[in-house]
């Protein structure tokens, strides 16, 4: 942190408080968020803090990014999807070509557009090679057939990267990322907001396409097949923010079962008193104390440019697994409180474990890294 990043963060936390923490409940029960907040984050310069003032972002760093989602997190808010909109932003800073950023960065940085990434699909989730989209080249644009499931921002997307096969009998270098923009587009259509566990706030769709047509012009990057290279270099920085979100969340859950400990009283003394709540905060202060030194240094090594797969497999499956477990210690001090929906604790618990499932299972995460020995 620096005197500037601790600015940037007392701007963020009066954003997130007045503009988000108290919609929070409304945007769970119409299951997304309004879109009139990306157009008021776009004003402060909060959704794509760390790409080029050239491309109408901020011209900060990833370090300012994580502070934004750290703020979030820190809120208990998981219904915004920013972080799926500045993966998308990345894809196209680092692999689209120069029309496609001037085209749509700038739009995407004030919030006149919101992204969406559609990778999963009903037969495919972490295997990317078993994508069975196809998009066929035609005359006057690509034609896109197929489905997706588990879309972030499906709902409100108006511009989707979508996982495609442009060569089905290429294998891995038949896949490419095509720019869909929905507004009348009749082959797109959004299915249902699937009724998802946790993180009801947000927008989680099935998407179909049916001869939805893409401009000639708006393969990622203007060339066909580099799709899967594409995916394999941002991943890291996907599987880094799903970290960040980690820390932020599990130093949240310690703060408030600290507060609850000191607060609630049984058998004539204040939970914490007790051994036993001692012994369980300090274990889980000393795992959050761990991650967050670990997150920083991949935040800094992120920025500096030498954040590689490995090493974001890593920060993606220990801190999830991490923060489910610290998560699940901390509810089992709320006692019985600790089961109701009327405690942040309850909500963080549902919320949480798709942390481990998203950005590619924490299964597929020690794979990479056991491949790596």
């Amino acid at each position: 942190m620096t005197t500037e990043l601790d600015t940037f963060r007392t701007a963020v936390r009066r954003f997130v408080a007045a503009e988000v923490v108290p919609h929070q409940q409304r945007w769970r029960a119409q299951q997304h968020v309004d879109r009139a907040l990306w157009r008021k984050a776009g004003e402060l310069g909060l959704l794509l803090a760390d790409v080029p003032d050239d491309f109408g972002g901020s011209g900060g760093t990833f370090a300012h990014q994580a502070v934004v989602f750290e703020e979030l997190a820190l809120a208990g808010d998981t219904a915004f999807g920013l972080h799926v909109h500045a993966i998308v932003a990345h894809y196209l800073l680092n692999h689209g070509t120069e029309e496609q950023k001037y085209k749509y960065l700038p739009r995407l940085a004030n919030g006149d557009l919101i992204a969406a990434i559609a990778m999963s699909e009903p037969g495919a989730g972490s295997d990317l090679k078993g994508i069975r989209t196809t998009a066929v080249r035609t005359d006057l644009g690509y034609r896109l057939n197929g489905s997706k499931t588990f879309i972030s921002n499906g709902y409100l997307a108006d511009l989707v990267l979508v996982v495609a096969r442009t060569d089905p009998a290429a294998g891995a270098k038949g896949i490419s990322l095509m720019l869909l923009e929905t507004a009348n587009n009749p082959g797109f259509r959004v299915g249902r907001i699937l009724e998802k566990m946790g993180q009801k706030g947000q927008d989680t769709c099935e998407l179909f396409f049916d001869d939805a047509i893409v401009a000639l012009q708006n393969v990622l990057g203007g060339e066909e097949g580099r799709g899967f290279a594409q995916l394999m270099t941002e991943l890291p920085y996907e599987r880094t923010i799903v970290g960040v979100a980690g820390v932020a969340c599990i130093e949240r859950a310690l703060d408030l079962t600290i507060t609850h400990a000191r607060e609630r009283r049984a058998f004539g003394q204040a939970l914490i008193d007790m051994q036993n709540t001692r012994f369980v905060l300090a274990e889980c202060k000393t795992e959050a104390t761990v991650a967050r030194v670990f997150i920083d240094r991949c935040i800094e090594d992120l920025v500096a440019g030498r954040m590689d797969t490995v090493r974001a497999s890593m920060a993606k499956y220990w801190i999830t697994d991490l923060q489910c477990k610290i998560v699940d210690r901390c509810l089992q001090l709320f006692g019985g409180y600790g089961y109701m929906l009327d405690y942040p604790i309850t909500q963080m618990y549902l919320d949480a474990r798709v942390q481990r499932i998203y950005g590619g299972a924490n299964e597929i995460m020690k794979e990479i890294i056991a491949r790596s020995l």
